[in-house]
């Protein structure tokens, strides 16, 4: 499953009392020059199980990976951590195939750990242990102020690519992920844009991994664009499990955070549809029409989804909140709807009517 994810950015301190205020994380370990690191900081924040490491380099260093890191993609993410039961063995399984080493294993915070290179300029750690905190931070107070998100874990983590298959063959090669869900520009489209997308997972399927790539289409993809903004492949959005979605909106709302609108015409096709089925969704409709909440169903279960606009200056990291009831799917009954209002966040940061 998944442990962390580490952020590279240019303020540390501003983004972590930005998931802190706006997200509902707390401050649970600080890194700085009062600890003797004299060309880094770093904020580990937390919320449930949801675990971001947010570093940044502090001294206008030449050869500093996270200066270089920035001046191509801006603020992102920049290591998906699992968390593992033999770290030795996978690193050295991992490396057999082709990886590349970044790290190799070593005790960090109470934890063994390695370090691999992704296809993409994305690292891959593998953690064996867990990690444990003890400080109190005054920063904290202000989560006693707010309501709480109820966030529990991390779901899953999307890439958006240029060369999807490629990296699917890596994560199958490599680190002997399978393909758990496909969708391709027949099933995934709009009007004006199109996209592939493929699910890897590993072997116990607690890691979901969806890797994206434009299709062609009558005008630039999201996809694309994410590609552009970004300067290349990199991760494109993260999702976090929620055991209430329509509490945790309503205190991410009441928090600053800035989510899509949907048309009220997904709404009238959505109940129209399950007006068709047996699913009874576990939230009251109104309630999720007003707050934008996606429904997506099968005879089996269903999810709610929501997204957030980008919270970054770049038009491209971005955040979902997802509740899961027996349903394993990626909400592809809501990607033309969700395409829709992405594509119209597009036209209005082009400066573009609609």
């Amino acid at each position: 499953m998944f442990s962390h994810l580490t952020f590279w950015v240019s303020n540390s301190k501003q983004v972590a009392m930005y998931f802190i205020s706006q997200f509902g994380f707390t401050l649970v370990d600080y890194q700085g020059l009062e600890h003797g690191y004299s060309s880094t900081e770093t904020y580990t924040v937390q919320a449930g199980n949801v675990l971001f490491i947010i570093k940044a380099c502090i001294i206008p260093e030449h050869n500093c990976l996270i200066a270089r890191h920035l001046s191509t993609h801006g603020d992102a993410v920049r290591d998906i951590a699992f968390k593992v039961d033999n770290c030795d063995e996978i690193y050295k399984k991992a490396i057999e195939r082709g990886a590349v080493s970044v790290s190799k294993p070593h005790i960090k915070n109470g934890c063994k750990i390695a370090i691999i290179q992704t296809l993409i300029d994305v690292t891959h750690t593998f953690v064996q242990g867990e990690y444990t905190f003890d400080k109190v931070f005054s920063q904290n107070i202000i989560n006693q102020e707010l309501p709480p998100t109820h966030l529990q874990r991390i779901d899953h983590v999307v890439t958006n690519t240029s060369h999807m298959e490629t990296l699917v063959e890596w994560y199958k090669h490599v680190l002997e992920f399978h393909r758990f869900w496909s969708v391709d520009e027949t099933q995934i489209c709009t009007e004006y844009s199109a996209l592939r997308s493929t699910v890897m997972t590993n072997k116990d399927e607690t890691i979901k991994l969806p890797i994206n790539e434009p299709a062609p289409g009558k005008r630039e993809s999201q996809i694309q664009e994410y590609i552009n903004y970004h300067g290349g492949s990199g991760i494109q959005h993260i999702a976090l499990l929620s055991y209430n979605i329509v509490e945790t909106v309503h205190a991410l709302k009441q928090r600053g955070v800035e989510f899509l609108e949907i048309p009220t015409k997904y709404y009238d096709g959505l109940k129209a549809r399950l007006s068709l089925s047996n699913v009874n969704i576990t939230h009251d409709f109104e309630m999720v029409k007003k707050y934008n909440i996606l429904v997506d169903f099968d005879e089996g279960g269903h999810l709610l989804q929501i997204f957030t606009k980008p919270i970054t200056s770049r038009p491209t990291l971005f955040i979902e909140i997802i509740e899961r009831h027996n349903f394993d799917g990626f909400g592809a009954g809501n990607f033309k709807a969700l395409f829709e209002c992405i594509e119209i966040e597009q036209m209005k940061h082009k400066g573009v009517g609609t």
